[in-house]
């Protein structure tokens, strides 16, 4: 195999696969740490537009994406703050389209200069009524191809709003890559509404997703509304289909749960202790669990990708161990909630830091102080 290394950061990366991936515009407004992203998507995609903030950013995507586009924009928690309302339009509207959330330091407007991993709470509870939205979570380069284009397809396969949330420090470090580990993508595709009878805009196949077609279509009329709706979009407050169809918005990201679940499980033997992590505490706890097993310890380690909806599979692999740990770079333990909600069983433990990342050194001394050694 020929090799070429590259030295690059994580900014390029996801706008390169994005593009490949489909993505035909990306719409933002320019906010730290997200501003690599915003500048390489003006060289590189398709179409760019400068919205005049973050509001109107989600506005000319659901636009765009109701044309057939597939759109993408870059912000942080301010922006993203912003952008709720519209993203819960677009969800009702079933519009594809994803948002990288690069997270940092808050609450406000907090160090814009410092990473964090403080957004988790606000992504997974985005949609009114706790439904459910695809919140997909990089921890390295080559997630950072291969998820990115993950989070366009199931943008497109469930014709929804995707979260692709990362941080300051994995978006903006450069790093050596070597090109050729780098998988082909292939761009989304979208199925679209093929006959020649009514066309329902919101009539689900068996997916529960309903065939697609742009309102510039001279075909069918297409109406789109974000107002509790029936099959034929036509607004309805109360009636048995209408609120049915609000709740398949919740079913279909379920049903397809199984398609963008994605997680790496490096499994050592028996061990009764197994670290959990996911975004840039990932790194460390790569090392983190090197480290232990060097030291006569038997680990395993679960780095989370999908990070919501849950995947089962997680607590399939957290109940085969007697201890488990999970490390976040955040105040409160956001992942560990998510799991196991305001109270944790007595066997997990979390691993937090606010303002500065998690060590190796850290994860592995509470890594020791639960292990097992090898006998």
């Amino acid at each position: 195999m020929s090799h070429k290394v590259i030295f690059t950061d994580s900014s390029r990366l996801i706008t390169e696969a994005a593009v490949r991936a489909g993505a035909d515009v990306f719409i933002g407004y320019p906010i730290t740490p997200a501003n690599l992203l915003y500048y390489y998507a003006s060289k590189r995609f398709p179409a760019f537009m400068a919205a005049p903030d973050e509001i109107t950013t989600l506005q000319l995507m659901s636009g765009l994406a109701a044309t057939g586009k597939i759109p993408v924009t870059a912000t942080s928690f301010p922006g993203y703050a912003l952008m709720i309302e519209s993203i819960n339009m677009a969800c009702m509207m079933e519009l594809p389209m994803v948002i990288i959330l690069v997270q940092r330091l808050g609450p406000a407007t907090g160090t814009a200069t410092m990473g964090a991993q403080g957004d988790l709470g606000l992504v997974t509870g985005t949609l009114s009524g706790g439904m459910a939205i695809p919140v997909i979570s990089v921890s390295n380069a080559l997630d950072c191809w291969k998820l990115t284009a993950n989070a366009v397809e199931t943008a497109v396969t469930c014709r929804t709003p995707v979260i692709l949330l990362t941080s300051k420090e994995e978006v903006m470090t450069l790093g050596n890559l070597d090109i050729a580990d780098l998988p082909p993508i292939h761009p989304a595709k979208r199925k679209t509404f093929q006959s020649d009878g009514e066309y329902l805009p919101y009539d689900p196949d068996e997916d529960l997703v309903p065939p697609f077609l742009p309102v510039v279509n001279d075909r069918h009329q297409v109406r789109l509304t974000a107002s509790t709706h029936n099959r034929k979009g036509i607004i309805q407050n109360s009636g048995k289909e209408a609120l049915g169809n609000s709740v398949r918005l919740h079913e279909k990201i379920l049903k397809h749960l199984p398609d963008f679940t994605e997680f790496d499980w490096d499994e050592q033997g028996k061990a009764d202790v197994l670290v959990v992590s996911y975004g840039i505490t990932a790194q460390a706890a790569r090392e983190a669990v090197k480290e232990a097993r060097g030291a006569g310890h038997q680990v395993s380690l679960l780095v989370a990708k999908t990070l919501y909806p849950v995947p089962p599979e997680y607590f399939r692999i957290m109940g085969r161990h007697e201890r488990v740990i999970i490390a976040e770079e955040n105040l409160t333990g956001q992942f560990r909630q998510l799991l196991f909600g305001a109270q944790c069983p007595s066997s997990v433990t979390g691993i937090t830091s606010f303002g500065k990342m998690i060590t190796p050194e850290t994860i592995t001394r509470e890594v020791l102080d639960h292990g097992k050694s090898i006998s």
